[in-house]
């Protein structure tokens, strides 16, 4: 059946990130669409960001592009040197390889709710994130010089 019943898919917050990095996403709630839909060839989650919750640490992908869909309430997207307000209805997109890190933040007093997309090989991906000493790949978390963190990305 195509269409997902949203209360029947269980929602998180669990991260992969290493302390303290995990903190700003602590009010991320998530579902992960694509597998009780069978989808095999891309990644799709519906996330509620709490107010004060960051989506992830500002980063990009070298194998994924990302589409992100904005469902309700309002963000801040954080991009490279650039602060854009984000509300329902608006949609946005970063293709792989684009170096261009970025993330939302909910500086709102409400729930925002969006659905991120991503498509691309996750076990040829990698990344990094600019503004903290970490990169991934997908065996997980490593600081920039290499040294891994003790944790693993979520799938």
């Amino acid at each position: 059946m195509p269409k997902l019943d949203l209360a029947a898919i269980p929602q998180t917050n669990v991260t992969g990130y290493p302390a303290p990095f995990d903190r700003e996403v602590e009010g991320r709630w998530y579902r992960r669409l694509a597998p009780p839909a069978g989808l095999t060839l891309m990644g799709a989650s519906h996330v509620v960001l709490k107010p004060g919750a960051w989506s992830s640490q500002r980063h990009w992908h070298a194998g994924q592009d990302e589409l992100l869909v904005m469902l309700e309430g309002e963000a801040v997207l954080v991009e490279d040197g650039e602060e854009t307000t984000v509300r329902a209805g608006d949609v946005l997109a970063w293709p792989a390889g684009e170096r261009n890190g970025h993330h939302l933040q909910n500086h709102s007093g409400s729930d925002c709710v969006f659905v991120a997309i991503s498509a691309g090989s996750r076990d040829e991906d990698w990344g990094e994130y600019p503004d903290i000493d970490m990169v991934f790949d997908p065996e997980g978390y490593a600081r920039k010089d290499g040294t891994r963190y003790p944790t693993t990305r979520i799938p």
